[in-house]
């Protein structure tokens, strides 16, 4: 999740298609990711919902939740490929935001109550080039108190409207890129736009409230869109609209192969994997998931490594 951004190009090949538009049965064998540009005003899961009713399955997930404003890549996965969910889950994400300097709100965006307001005038470029470098790197950061961050098996935003604010603890994350590509200034508030590339874990609302307390302001998120989960990006995705006149399923092998680094393996070492044998580690990294796969492209597992071994996290063959 820490490294560069794989490209595209694994997963812009043909389609796997069928199944009405109007959200008839999918054919049989739809495993894979449906890259969905989720648009402002609508939860993570009513595009789950919706991508259920068009693959014609109930087994849908999705790997990092968006919120309602928030627009942009969700990876949606569809029958076995749910299995790799958890793991894409951990990949690095990258966001174009707009944060607004001046005013900070209950939830640390715009769907929340202003809470406060000090004039951002006074803020120089060269301070906010300050602000923004530290908090480039690996961080600490406090999730938002209206967050899906559970305290003591209770969510964080359930806690928070109840009018019980739940104290949550920092956590190191990383922020690989937080570049700022334009400034606006409105009487005393500042507009900020950015770039953000960051490990899993990241809240754009805790960055956009951060920076406002460096700069002494106050900040709040009120524009962000997602560009980028992993291989996944806003070139491969497609609308609600236009899944359901055509839906598009990337295929489980491929789907793998464009997140993972990819092992091939002999009909031998395939038929061993399938059966939760452990093989040869070859080098690809401890931690790191590795996509395993059969002599005729079939995804057969992925593995991790360790102590010399390799060992299946997931099998699918």
């Amino acid at each position: 999740m820490t490294g560069r951004p794989m490209t595209e190009g694994p997963v812009t090949g043909g389609p796997v298609t069928g199944g009405p538009a109007t959200g008839g049965p999918a054919t049989e064998g739809r495993d894979g990711l449906v890259i969905v540009d989720k648009p402002g005003g609508v939860t993570s899961h009513d595009v789950v919902a919706r991508i259920r009713r068009l693959a014609g399955t109930r087994r849908v997930g999705h790997a990092g939740t968006l919120d309602p404003m928030a627009t942009g890549v969700l990876v949606v996965g569809v029958d076995k490929a749910t299995r790799l969910l958890g793991y894409l889950t951990l990949t690095e994400k990258q966001y174009d935001a707009t944060i607004r300097l001046g005013q900070s709100t209950s939830t640390d965006d715009a769907e929340g109550e202003l809470t406060g307001a000090a004039p951002a005038a006074h803020v120089t470029d060269e301070a906010l080039a300050r602000a923004v470098a530290g908090l480039t790197g690996e961080i600490r950061q406090v999730p938002p108190a209206v967050s899906a961050i559970k305290v003591e098996g209770q969510r964080a935003y359930r806690l928070a409207r109840s009018g019980t604010a739940p104290e949550l603890k920092a956590r190191t994350v990383t922020v690989h890129e937080f570049t700022v590509t334009d400034t606006r200034r409105t009487g005393d508030l500042l507009d900020v736009d950015a770039t953000v590339r960051c490990s899993s874990g990241t809240y754009i609302r805790a960055l956009a409230r951060d920076l406002g307390r460096e700069l002494g302001t106050g900040g709040h998120l009120v524009r962000l869109r997602r560009t980028r989960v992993g291989g996944y990006g806003l070139g491969t995705a497609r609308t609600l609209e236009q899944l359901a006149e055509r839906f598009e399923v990337v295929p489980l092998a491929r789907a793998a192969a464009a997140a993972f680094p990819r092992r091939d393996l002999s009909a031998d070492e395939a038929r061993r994997l399938a059966h939760g044998a452990r093989l040869p580690a070859a080098a690809a990294g401890a931690g790191v998931p590795t996509a395993a796969y059969a002599p005729d492209g079939t995804l057969v597992a992925l593995l991790t490594e360790q102590h010399g071994q390799a060992r299946p996290l997931v099998v699918f063959a």
